[in-house]
């Protein structure tokens, strides 16, 4: 993949050249509150290497999934307020913000940029063509796009899985490079699936086993370790006989996920189970709850949290591991009566990457949460910031935003 610095040699230079750059700006909000900006904070190297170079620069974004038509509660107009501040913070930058994303304000605004200005595009799915089924109706949106720019830097790895049309089309239309996030997200996600140091520990948490199904068949022939909790967790006891009550289960998973712990098995790889499980009343904070062995939940209950012999055990499991990868929590962490197992995991990963070990977040969930519990993202070797995304590149599969960089 083309570097910045290639791409600027190409061009003669990026001063007064005007570059679109794809960013992933997906945030959580609370009102018009960002409750993490940990991909804004991500965007700002790229966007201001662009500027040291003199280039104005035009990021497009998407946030949420409106229906493709404007909505307001997904307007990114507080996530450019928050890049402004990071990117002006010396005083020097200029950060605007347009409500369009092509069109004539969109066009204006482009124009009226100086050298080593921001403007930042509203967001991208209020218009159809981004992520339109026909290839037809997306290479029309992709076109408008490119025609505010003069060449095409990605950094939202987050998307690099989607062949939409900020993603794919337009790097198909303009000159273009991958930006340093997401070369450096690339880097880590491939050292961990061709060259992890070993022992290699993997822990998958989250809602369902079926989406992460591809990446634990991929890693059980490359991890020696895994270590699954959060809602998944409950198809793989159901899958070992035992009563998981009204836990979150995936039935036409069973007999899968039965496959796996057969081949892991096979292959020595070690699948650590939670030993015991925090099983409440109903889903919510104030709900009466208990801990239960895994294997004797009670038929009128639901685990929401791995139990404190599990958060032991797999700080234990961790605690030698010179390479771990996790995604996906271990409980409902947003609700303090079970967020111990998560806060339990994220912990030992702090203690693995001060001795040395490289501790990667796979984004979503567990890095909304590391920050939630007031972890700096240098406690980690690397806070990805695509959780979809990490999971694909690991099973192998062929990204296009990342296929149409390399050439």
């Amino acid at each position: 993949m083309r570097t910045i610095e290639q791409l600027s040699e190409e061009l003669g230079g990026l001063r007064g050249r005007t570059v679109l750059v794809r960013s992933d700006l997906n945030v959580p909000l609370d009102g018009s509150t960002i409750t993490d900006d940990g991909r804004v904070r991500a965007s700002v190297p790229t966007i201001n290497r662009l500027r040291e170079q003199g280039a104005r620069v035009v990021v497009c974004a998407h946030l949420g999934r409106p229906k493709g038509s404007p909505d307001p509660q997904y307007s990114l107009a507080p996530v450019a307020a928050r890049l402004r501040e990071l990117v002006d913070g010396d005083g020097e930058g200029s950060v605007s913000f347009v409500e369009e994303t092509v069109g004539e304000r969109a066009a204006t605004a482009v124009a009226g940029l100086g050298d080593g200005d921001v403007l930042v595009l509203e967001n991208l799915r209020f218009h159809p063509g981004e992520t339109a089924k026909s290839d037809e109706d997306r290479a029309d949106f992709a076109r408008q796009l490119a025609d505010l720019a003069d060449a095409f830097v990605s950094d939202g790895f987050g998307v690099v899985h989607r062949a939409q049309a900020s993603v794919y089309d337009v790097a198909r239309l303009l000159p273009h490079a991958a930006g340093g996030l997401v070369r450096s997200e690339v880097e880590v996600m491939r050292a961990l699936r061709e060259d992890p140091q070993r022992p290699y520990a993997v822990v998958l948490g989250g809602a369902k086993v079926s989406d992460k199904l591809g990446v634990i068949e991929s890693l059980i022939s490359v991890a020696d370790r895994l270590l699954i909790g959060g809602g998944m967790v409950f198809t793989f006891l159901k899958a070992q006989g035992h009563e998981v009550g009204t836990s979150l289960l995936e039935e036409d998973q069973v007999d899968t996920v039965k496959g796996y712990l057969d081949t892991a098995a096979e292959r020595g790889v070690e699948i650590v189970l939670p030993a015991d499980v925090v099983v409440a009343d109903d889903f919510s904070a104030d709900a009466a709850h208990d801990v239960v062995p895994a294997d004797s939940m009670p038929a009128d209950r639901m685990g929401l949290d791995i139990g404190p012999e599990a958060q032991r055990h797999f700080a234990e499991r961790l605690a030698d591991a010179r390479t771990i990868f996790w995604n996906g929590p271990m409980g409902a962490f947003e609700m303090e009566p079970f967020a111990a197992g998560t806060r339990a995991v994220a912990a030992a990963l702090v203690e693995r990457t001060r001795a040395g070990a490289m501790t990667v977040v796979g984004g979503g969930d567990s890095a909304a949460a590391v920050r939630e519990f007031g972890h700096a993202d240098d406690d980690f070797t690397h806070i990805s910031t695509g959780g979809g995304a990490s999971l694909e590149y690991l099973e192998g599969k062929d990204l296009p935003g990342l296929s149409v960089l390399e050439d």
